[in-house]
């Protein structure tokens, strides 16, 4: 398992009967996790201590209830800055357990001692933007939702970034990548984070199990005569390491290189235990 234990800004602290309890900077947030099926005694003072609980509905969605928590505050993890704030559905505007990723795609890019053209498909709020940009490499940042690009410039200029190479794409990740291949442009890195499910601005409909793969193999037309790396991330329970790794490796298997694939996870403080957060899978060159 890749592991996310560099933090010093977040932490999950314990996790019990279907809910975890983190600390975000200054603030302790109870929210459920679908992997926490252990029913443990909740001892620790955190769960009594908290500043915002989200509640899952048994009809489905939920809802936060909060005690003493602001609207918007920043973590940092090394020399980047995120702003948080709790939105639907229990998010919180970061997935901490990428900081592996992250980490990995900015030794890559600094290590290639080049220029690095990143693509970052369903790039969210920015967490691996900002990575690669801090890194050194040009990134196209796309994202159906504007909301969510907005989010990310805000990432972007908290992090020192805002005159960083960045190019911010509101638009459907497929057709995107589908008029980037007619236009003939190219990138040394591909990263994406895909949903389970989605719709599209006209209704598409997004089902990871049945688009994905196709979707890798368009990105394969995009890539860079010399390319750096291809990362795959997904929380969806169905597609395990083995599954990203074959189609990492059978996509990409004109460009050579290696593939490997783990699940990512964060330490839990309370137990010693590690919290599975989904999957990873890496292609290299």
């Amino acid at each position: 398992m890749w592991i996310a234990d560099q933090w010093k800004d977040y932490e999950v602290i314990d996790c019990s009967k279907g809910e975890k309890a983190e600390r975000w900077g200054n603030y302790i947030l109870v929210r459920p996790d679908p992997q926490v099926i252990w029913d443990t005694p909740k001892n620790n003072r955190c769960w009594k201590k908290m500043n915002a609980h989200y509640h899952r509905s048994k009809k489905g969605g939920g809802e936060w209830e909060f005690f003493d928590l602001p609207e918007q505050w920043s973590i940092q993890y090394k020399n980047l800055t995120f702003q948080l704030k709790p939105f639907s559905f229990k998010h919180t505007g970061l997935f901490p357990e990428q900081a592996v990723n992250w980490d990995w795609c900015s030794g890559k890019i600094k290590n290639a001692h080049r220029p690095v053209k990143v693509l970052n498909l369903f790039a969210y709020t920015g967490g691996a933007t900002v990575a690669a940009a801090a890194a050194g490499a040009s990134v196209t940042h796309v994202d159906a939702s504007k909301g969510m690009v907005t989010w990310a410039k805000e990432n972007a200029a908290s992090s020192g970034l805002s005159d960083a190479p960045i190019r911010w794409i509101v638009d459907d990740c497929v057709k995107f990548v589908e008029r980037e291949i007619r236009r003939g442009n190219h990138y040394d890195a591909i990263i994406m984070d895909p949903p389970s499910y989605g719709r599209g601005t006209k209704g598409e409909i997004w089902k990871i199990e049945d688009c994905v793969y196709p979707l890798i193999k368009l990105c394969a037309k995009l890539l860079s005569d010399d390319p750096l790396f291809f990362l795959i991330s997904s929380y969806t329970t169905g597609l395990q390491p083995a599954v990203l790794s074959y189609m990492l490796g059978t996509a990409l298997k004109d460009f050579g290189g290696t593939v490997h694939a783990e699940e990512i996870g964060l330490p839990v403080s309370a137990t010693g235990l590690v919290l599975p957060c989904g999957a990873s899978g890496r292609w290299e060159k």
